[in-house]
């Protein structure tokens, strides 16, 4: 098995990845950053769009549930 190239992002999407880490339980972000680079390194070329796709699908897998008495939508 070959080892995946690193992938290479510019400032801005760096940040963009780190923003999208925030809302991840901080005991969690390593993980939720190794899955995010593990998909990014499958694409040959990279992008915002890419980007903004493998960030937000990776994201709603590592956000915890809400609990508790708010864990009620609005329409609920």
């Amino acid at each position: 098995m070959t080892k995946p190239m690193p992938t290479s992002l510019s400032d801005s999407e760096m940040a963009a990845v780190m923003d999208a880490a925030a809302p991840i339980d901080r005991r969690a972000r390593d993980a939720f950053l190794r899955d995010v680079f593990a998909e990014l390194a499958k694409h040959e070329v990279m992008g915002p769009g890419i980007i903004g796709r493998v960030v937000r699908d990776i994201q709603r897998r590592h956000l915890a549930p809400r609990t508790g008495h708010n864990a009620v939508g609005k329409w609920d």
